[in-house]
């Protein structure tokens, strides 16, 4: 058995998960290992037939044979036995139930060689068992999976070596639990593999375990379903009484307008040609809706990383690809959502500031931003928790998704409160992480606004220095701390994300950045900047140098089992990249507002992104929903390739957008409508007057207030959406 073994130590090289990391050091030895003889092979190719070899060890088992159940003899224990008799003379007939359930079983994964370690069987062919024995008794499948620690076997604890478990798919009857299931196998395996101890060995989790009986819902799921159905039934009705009763779109009631998905839609998808204006800077549409691309992307390959792939070997060699870094340092189009944050707030608050003279109402301000994005949010909590199980039911559902919800169930209020990345490690919804640190910062730009406004450049010279205290803050603590930022034993990553990825000071960089060049923004707004040539060019080169550092700086380190850069280089890196990034995207934004964007601008300011800017938000919150539910429901093992990956993310891309809309006209938008109706604006329509009539007219209005207020666009260019959705100068407007 000790020569067997040494087959499968070859094989761990290739079995952990890519996004926790790499390989431990001695991981590597193993490889060393070699065969010393095919009939080990053979011997443990016997597994291969497990679902026979069970029913050739029990096919005579009967009620009476209660030595098998060792010292569990209770009433579920007995009933186990019997129905595992009536299920061994049912396949001895045999029964169609009886052939299904054992046609359901796993194997010895094929391909384990390249990492391929799970064998899920017929997940739905194993629920859909069903014996009738009697009127009153049925036998009902139950899937279950079987691991084998060969890591254990082989004498390493590390508990990263889990991911080498190799996995076995089991269907038994219902009544049988998952510890009366090893006591059966123990005795089959103990024959299999020749060996006298079989206790760790093997083991069979209940919570890998699954039967088609679900559990009956829940008052908080209930309360779910009710409330998306009554959102979602008052959007039907407005929208039949706007399409039906109401022909003159200026008498239409402005609470019918607000649900309404006829006029939601209507204002959502209208395009409206870019116009020059110093008030607007239309390339952060095509910026941010880039930005929120590539958080997809990139979480759609982390997700598929993670995933059952029948090749995962391959991933190490993706790993050392150039194009990798594009995804494991997506990391920096959070760091531009905070520089638009930051540049859009001090750009549009100065303006409005000054038509106010200087008056801010800092209360009305933060109640505006609270009550546009909360709603939103809390609806995610929901449906996050509640409704996913009902979506997605699959035999790796707890094992193959991004985060575990259910600890919503006791941090939900953190997420509500926008605390969430410093009161809790058990984060309810996780990448709402942004929004919090977002707000944050919010709460801070009272202060910022008034002190540009009243002290100007002196108010940026102190921003300036504490953007660079705060950077050798970030820089200390990875040093202090030795924090790697390259995990490849995968030792301290989520407690070095917590210290120096979710804290809100280690990300105010690009914020204050973006609030730095808004300031310089407003200072030259409707001037034109001639720069000569040669200088124009310069500073394109200067930005792709400064874009392409920051993505494959650590490409010499990207070998898995290669050198790891030191603690100084990686504080180093880690530091300036926060701080090259944003100034990289300050040239972006300049070079396409003083027209030296070219092709750039071209791209970046097209007016076909403005649904999708304004989608933004709501994307952002429910892409990572369709992306647990397209995994978390796989049945069967998936393969491992870019191409692979990118159809997976189209599909993906595609659902997130249908859903982000239909929640967007059920929810954010009749919110959004109602919120205004309770906090007007003063630059709002008088009472009585409603949107134009005609659709020429509402174009007209709305290029009239491109020139006047820029930061009222959520209607129709999305401009103020603020890396997701941040509703500034509305904010700032209902504050003065």
């Amino acid at each position: 058995m000790r020569k067997m073994i040494r087959v499968l130590g070859i094989l761990l090289t290739v079995g952990l998960a890519v996004v926790k990391g790499t390989l431990p050091t001695q991981i590597h030895l193993l490889a060393e290992h070699e065969v010393s003889s095919m009939a080990d092979y053979e011997r443990l190719l016997d597994l291969r037939s497990l679902a026979v070899e069970f029913y050739r060890e029990f096919r005579n088992i009967s009620t009476a044979d209660v030595h098998l159940l060792g010292k569990r003899l209770g009433p579920e224990d007995l009933r186990c036995l019997a129905d595992m008799a009536q299920f061994m003379s049912a396949l001895g007939v045999p029964k169609a139930w009886a052939i299904k359930m054992i046609d359901a079983w796993g194997t010895i994964p094929s391909g384990y060689f390249r990492g391929n370690r799970i064998d899920m069987g017929n997940y739905e062919e194993c629920l859909s068992v069903e014996g009738i024995i009697s009127v009153s008794h049925n036998i009902k499948g139950k899937y279950c999976l079987m691991e084998l620690p060969i890591a254990k076997w082989l004498g390493f604890t590390s508990e990263l070596l889990a991911e080498t478990n190799m996995k076995i798919a089991l269907c038994q009857p219902s009544s049988c639990s998952a510890d009366t299931m090893e006591l059966f196998l123990k005795q089959l395996l103990q024959r299999l593999l020749g060996a006298s101890d079989m206790s760790n060995w093997f083991f069979i989790s209940e919570a890998s375990c699954r039967t088609k009986d679900a559990e009956p819902w829940d008052g908080l799921t209930i309360f779910t379903v009710v409330l998306l159905s009554v959102f979602g039934a008052t959007v039907i009705l407005c929208t039949l009484y706007d399409y039906f009763l109401c022909p003159e779109q200026d008498k239409l009631p402005r609470p019918i307008r607000a649900f309404s998905a006829r006029a939601t839609s209507r204002s959502l998808f209208t395009i409206v040609e870019n116009t020059a204006s110093p008030n607007v800077i239309h390339c952060l549409n095509g910026m941010r809706c880039m930005s929120l691309i590539w958080v997809i992307f990139g979480h759609e390959y982390i997700i598929n990383l993670k995933g059952p792939a029948i090749n995962p070997a391959d991933n190490l060699q993706w790993m050392s690809q150039p194009f990798s870094s594009f995804i494991l340092y997506g990391t920096f189009s959070v760091d531009t959502f905070f520089f638009i944050s930051g540049l859009l707030l001090v750009s549009i608050g100065l303006r409005g500031m000054e038509k106010a003279k200087g008056k801010l109402n800092v209360p009305l301000m933060y109640l505006h931003r609270y009550l546009r994005l909360t709603p939103l949010v809390a609806v995610a909590i929901l449906v996050y928790f509640k409704m996913l199980p009902l979506f997605a039911d699959g035999p790796l559902y707890d094992t193959v998704g991004f985060f575990d919800y259910s600890v919503c169930q006791k941090s939900w209020y953190w997420t509500l409160l926008y605390v969430q990345n410093y009161a809790t490690s058990d984060v309810c919804v996780p990448h709402t992480w942004y929004l919090a640190v977002d707000m944050q910062l919010y709460i801070l730009s009272p202060i910022l606004l008034i002190g540009l406004y009243k002290w100007g450049r002196k108010a940026a010279g102190g921003i300036l220095v504490v953007t660079l205290l705060l950077s050798a803050c970030l820089f200390a603590t990875i040093m202090v701390n030795d924090y790697p930022v390259m995990f490849k034993d995968g030792s301290q990553a989520e407690e070095v994300q917590e210290k120096i990825y979710y804290a809100t000071h280690t990300h105010a960089a690009p914020w204050l950045i973006g609030t730095m060049f808004g300031y310089l923004l407003h200072l030259i707004r409707g001037r034109r900047v001639q720069i000569c040539l040669l200088a124009v060019w310069a500073g394109w080169l200067l930005c792709l140098a400064l874009l392409f550092a920051s993505i494959f700086a650590l490409y010499p380190y990207s070998k898995l089992l290669g050198k790891s850069p030191s603690v100084l280089d990686g504080a180093l890196y880690y530091t300036l990249a926060r701080i090259a990034w944003p100034l990289a995207l300050c040239w972006v934004v300049f070079a396409c507002m003083q027209g030296y964007g070219g092709l750039a601008n071209s791209f970046l300011s097209s007016p076909l992104w403005q649904p999708l800017s304004k989608l933004s938000y709501s994307a952002y919150i429910w892409h990572i929903f369709i992306e647990e539910v397209n995994h978390r429901r796989v049945q069967n093992n998936t393969y491992f390739s870019n191409y692979e990956v990118m159809l997976s993310f189209w599909s993906t891309l595609g659902f997130t957008l249908l859903m982000s809309y239909v929640l967007y006209v059920i929810i954010e938008a009749p919110l959004e409508g109602l919120e205004r109706m309770i906090f007007p604006n003063h630059r709002s329509a008088p009472a009585g007057k409603d949107q134009p009539q005609t659709e020429s007219e509402s174009r007209t209005k709305v290029v009239d207030r491109m020139e006047e207020q820029p930061e009222q666009l959520s209607e129709t260019l999305g401009i103020d959406l603020e890396s997701t959705i941040h509703k500034t100068e509305t904010d700032l407007e209902l504050s003065n």
